[in-house]
């Protein structure tokens, strides 16, 4: 038995060293494994690794029946969880954080390894990068350094993103700028002080901000004002302010990225709100039209690396379990967005925190209601049925009236976000999975980062300004500096960025997500302790670490 753990523990160490070929040839004629070592040997390769470490990074929402990313969204003020029971999902924590809250807990470890493995990725493509040996000519007349530089960049800049995510959830954690491989299998790793993993991201960040391009390099792909929006959040994570607003300015002040201010795209002659257009499936590009954004995860159906996204299906209603009189009338339909699950939802102090004006709280934006629609109105797919003393073109309103509770849990009719509808596949509505290309980052975030700063800065008056860009955007009353106060401006960004942000980071960064989740969130948040501040580091892990030991974080 001891043999056998001891296999599992230097398993975990495999895992957790990211030590795994990540690539394979997709020439279905050529059966090799392609090795890092043949891999990296020019442009083209180190094209198709920085691909694979995209790849990598999109796991974040992907998966049947869990996603990773669930992990710093749910069980905030602005996210509760809509399930009865805890288990083993990434929301199950957030479900119970007493119990479920532990080391041995699947859902801390799996995102745990996972980012490892994309610092591993990482670490593999700017190591190599340095090999004199490698032919960095793209055959269009180039400059060679140039593409070094891009590619490093843009491996440098993901492994910073890694290193937010471990830094927000875990504190202290091991910092690793080395290729890993099974011939260096380490079993004393030292938990680097948070401060120091800090300075190494804003290092990374900066390095790449100089060589990533204002546009994608390719559909995926970062965008210089996606990384200096990340230089600025950092800033303001080591409290400093002033750089945050200059680094914020940066990306505010470049001229091809615009806020999204008139209806374009694919739904732009229907009904409905500028706000929302970006959300559509085919406008979410910046190539489709989309000058707010500032990095858009790709997904495909039945393509090669396209992949399918779950977070929405996890976010969307089981409208069509809503049983009236006996009957359970609503239909899946692609317009619905098919198949949801409604595992995460909304606070009810998030559906409430919009003013009756604001366009983002519309029903174009959530979704409140739906119509009863005939075999012509929901074609190509079934007509919805008619309960005792309903007609086609009758509403059925959703309910949030009471908070999600242990007791009320389980609700198929709450309100969800319309940003989760898109993306379903119409050949399989009953799929947890959509498709979609969807929004990673966007320029509003970058304002609500200005305007933290400038509030910090002591300086109320401008960020109101800034803050009254997005709500003239999203025709909500305009505010004033004596409104403006850190709350005012986290509910400004639950307001705009709700499903979005990394929300449980943007709380813990603020010193306000065990005050704010206990006060808005009723099924679980009721249960949170000082501990839960950071996730417990995995117990495979700090076993794994046979030859040094490696500390727990405080509580558990």
């Amino acid at each position: 038995m001891k043999t056998k753990n001891i296999a599992t523990f230097l398993l975990i160490l495999v895992l957790f060293s990211g030590c795994k070929d990540l690539f394979q040839n997709l020439d279905e004629e050529t059966p090799h494994l392609i090795t890092a070592e043949s891999l990296y040997k020019n442009l083209e390769g180190f094209e198709a690794g920085l691909n694979g470490l995209y790849a990598l990074v999109r796991e974040e929402r992907s998966g049947l029946n869990d996603y990773l990313g669930a992990h710093w969204i749910v069980g905030t003020d602005n996210m509760v969880v809509n399930y009865g029971s805890s288990g083993t999902s990434s929301w199950s924590v957030a479900y119970d954080w007493g119990s479920s809250n532990n080391p041995v807990q699947p859902s801390h470890l799996r995102p745990f390894l996972w980012l490892y493995r994309v610092v591993n990725a990482a670490n593999t493509i700017i190591n190599r990068a340095e090999n004199e040996d490698v032919n960095w000519s793209s055959g269009s007349g180039s400059n060679q350094m140039e593409n070094k530089n891009r590619v490093v960049a843009e491996a440098r800049a993901i492994r910073a993103w890694a290193y937010r995510h471990l830094s927000f959830g875990w504190g202290d954690v091991p910092l690793n700028l080395d290729e890993s491989k099974g011939s260096t299998i380490k079993t004393d790793w030292v938990r680097t002080p948070v401060a120091q993993v800090r300075k190494q991201i804003i290092s990374d960040l900066i390095f790449s901000e100089k060589y990533i391009l204002v546009e994608p390099a390719m559909r995926g792909r970062l965008t210089k004002g996606a990384v200096q929006t990340l230089i600025s959040e950092m800033y303001l994570t080591i409290s400093k302010p002033d750089s945050a607003l200059l680094w914020a300015d940066k990306v505010i002040n470049t001229p091809q990225y615009k806020l999204i201010t008139k209806r374009y795209g694919v739904n732009a002659n229907k009904p409905g709100v500028a706000f929302m257009d970006m959300f559509y499936e085919g406008n979410a590009n910046r190539a489709e039209g989309n000058t707010e954004a500032l990095w858009v995860w790709q997904y495909a159906f039945n393509v090669i690396g396209g992949g399918e996204s779950n977070l929405f299906h996890v976010h969307n209603g089981r409208y069509f379990s809503i049983r009236i009189n006996g009957v359970t009338p609503l239909q899946l339909t692609y317009e619905r967005g098919g198949r949801g699950v409604a595992r995460i939802s909304l606070t009810k102090w998030a559906i409430d925190l919009y003013e009756k004006r604001d366009e983002r709280g519309s029903d174009y934006a959530i979704r409140k209601f739906f119509t009863l629609k005939d075999a012509q109105a929901n074609a190509p797919f079934a007509a919805d049925l008619l309960p005792p003393g309903y007609k086609y073109g009758d509403t059925i309103k959703l309910d949030w009236s009471k908070d999600i509770t242990r007791a009320t849990a389980n609700r198929p009719d709450w309100p969800y976000s319309r940003k989760a509808e898109p993306g379903a596949n119409p050949a399989d509505l009953a799929s947890f999975v959509h498709y979609n290309d969807a929004i990673y980052m966007r320029l509003a975030a970058t304002y609500l980062l200005k305007a933290e700063a400038q509030y910090l800065l002591g300086s109320p008056a401008a960020a109101a300004e800034t803050i009254n860009i997005l709500r003239r955007r999203a025709k909500a009353s305009e505010v004033s500096a004596n409104q403006i106060n850190i709350d005012f401006i986290l509910n400004e960004r639950s307001r705009e960025l709700f499903l979005e942000e990394d929300r449980r980071w943007t709380l813990l960064r603020t010193n306000k997500w065990l005050e704010r989740t206990k006060a808005h969130n009723f099924n679980g948040g009721q249960l949170v302790s000082a501990r839960d501040v950071l996730f417990p580091i995995p117990q495979s892990i700090i076993d794994a670490n046979l030859t040094t030991p490696m500390p727990q974080n405080p509580g558990y």
